[in-house]
């Protein structure tokens, strides 16, 4: 049997609620022999602050660089407001992009037949909707420089954050981009500003010359980030593979998310490089919802997204693709049967909490395994 060491990071709010769910679902793959799960925890974010003064310790980042796949719920909250800037629980976050060096983040958005009608959106539009957003996760203007407020004087003062790309970040992210599709349904979508941003011009040159070069067979188009939002409202079906930078890549998953029924389904990966040696890479994976902390401790979180991270951690982390795809089933199972937290609720439903809906999950789950 495998073994794999899971570092989890629970957070902050319905974070330590979700996190939960997803240790049922490991220890029902631990029950069949998939593998087994050998699991630490630390503290990030607000709850980390609160107990040393950080938004997560060196400790507890040596804890993370040396497991196979970080596991993180949710960080933040209006509690912590007014503590610096510097340690606010946000900056644990970006601290373990980038010193694992996770600039590939992975965010898709798959809209359950059941779930086509949660959508905002008409069903015909959404349903069997299947994309993938590729977000470069550890350049771009949230880890620019110079990044400061500057005071003029007379009560005047400056916003600086500095949108810097350099063409070996672009080239990386892109390949992984162009990997995906080939995968899928050969056709990536490269969306920037190159209308008025100058490392939107470069993005979208290296974008084309590593296309020319390396791929040739994969169909590339290139949008403005702004009409590409509009298009995944009108049409989102259009596209496979989205890749984009870390601004827009934070901003066009979060309008992907409304297209399946709520935030509290879509799951993510951030992934660094292989290593050649080992043949394992640094990933986190973590839901793209927040911390809600107006439901926190309420049961009323939906720990799917949290749940399918997981699952996203069995397919790219611990090459279990067959066991990723009986949860993804197991979840539509469930979903196909009318079980819905309140993010999700419709008609004739069955109305569950948190934990009912990981129950949910896991029965299913255990089903298939026979």
């Amino acid at each position: 049997m495998n073994s794999y060491h899971l570092f989890l990071l629970p957070g902050d709010g319905i974070g330590p609620e979700v996190m939960a769910e997803v240790e049922k679902v490991i220890k029902q793959f631990e029950s069949e022999g998939l593998a087994r799960f050998e699991i630490e925890r630390g503290l990030v974010g607000g709850c980390a602050y609160d107990a040393h003064g950080q938004a997560i310790s060196d400790a507890d980042m040596a804890r993370a660089g040396a497991a196979d796949a970080v596991l993180l719920a949710a960080v933040g909250g209006p509690k912590w407001a007014s503590v610096p800037y510097e340690v606010r629980p946000e900056a644990g976050h970006l601290r373990l992009r980038k010193d694992l060096g996770l600039y590939a983040n992975l965010r898709p958005a798959v809209c359950y037949p059941a779930l086509a009608s949660a959508s905002s959106l008409k069903p015909e539009v959404v349903e069997g909707l299947d994309i993938m957003i590729v977000r470069e996760l550890t350049g771009g203007v949230y880890f620019g420089e110079p990044k400061e407020i500057v005071d003029l004087g007379n009560g005047q003062k400056r916003g600086i954050d500095t949108q810097v790309y350099d063409t070996f970040e672009i080239e990386r992210i892109g390949r992984v981009a162009f990997d995906l599709a080939r995968k899928r349904s050969n056709k990536v979508t490269s969306a920037d500003k190159h209308n008025v941003m100058k490392s939107g011009v470069l993005w979208n040159e290296v974008i084309t010359a590593l296309h020319k070069r390396e791929y040739p067979d994969v169909q590339i188009e290139h949008q403005l980030a702004d009409a590409l939002g509009m298009q995944l409202v009108r049409w989102p079906k259009q596209f496979d593979v989205i890749v984009t930078d870390n601004l827009f890549g934070d901003m066009l998953s979060d309008v992907a998310s409304m297209l399946t029924g709520s935030l509290g389904m879509l799951p993510s990966a951030s992934l660094g490089d292989l290593n050649p040696k080992t043949g394992k890479r640094k990933a986190m994976y973590e839901p793209v919802h927040g911390s809600a902390p107006d439901i926190a401790g309420k049961g009323l979180a939906n720990p799917i997204a949290m749940i399918a991270s997981f699952g996203m951690a069995l397919r790219y982390s611990f090459g279990a693709g067959e066991a990723a795809d009986r949860l993804d089933a197991a979840i539509a199972a469930v979903l196909a049967d009318g079980v819905r937290t309140a993010d999700i609720k419709s008609d004739g439903c069955k109305l569950v909490s948190t934990a009912e809906m990981g129950d949910a999950i896991v029965a299913a789950l255990a089903k298939s395994a026979g």
